[in-house]
């Protein structure tokens, strides 16, 4: 669980600032929102799936654009 030293002369902001960069470097936020359902392994595979796809199709975008400026 992330947290942070506050020092007396920081304010709320700053304090509350440096909390949330750390949740966001730390994905707690993105996991707790993922463990928030049951999500049974059909379910997973077929995201990854579809996240691989979109990968691949992203990497072939660039790459034929990359080759259409040559």
């Amino acid at each position: 669980m992330p947290g942070i030293k506050v020092h007396p002369n920081d304010s709320f902001d700053e304090a509350y600032r440096k909390f949330k960069k750390q949740t966001d470097r730390n994905l707690v936020v993105t996991e707790t929102r993922a463990r928030q359902y049951f999500e049974p392994m059909t379910e997973i595979r077929k995201k990854q799936k579809i996240s691989a796809r979109k990968k691949m199709l992203k990497r072939l975008y660039m790459l034929r654009r990359y080759e259409s400026r040559l």
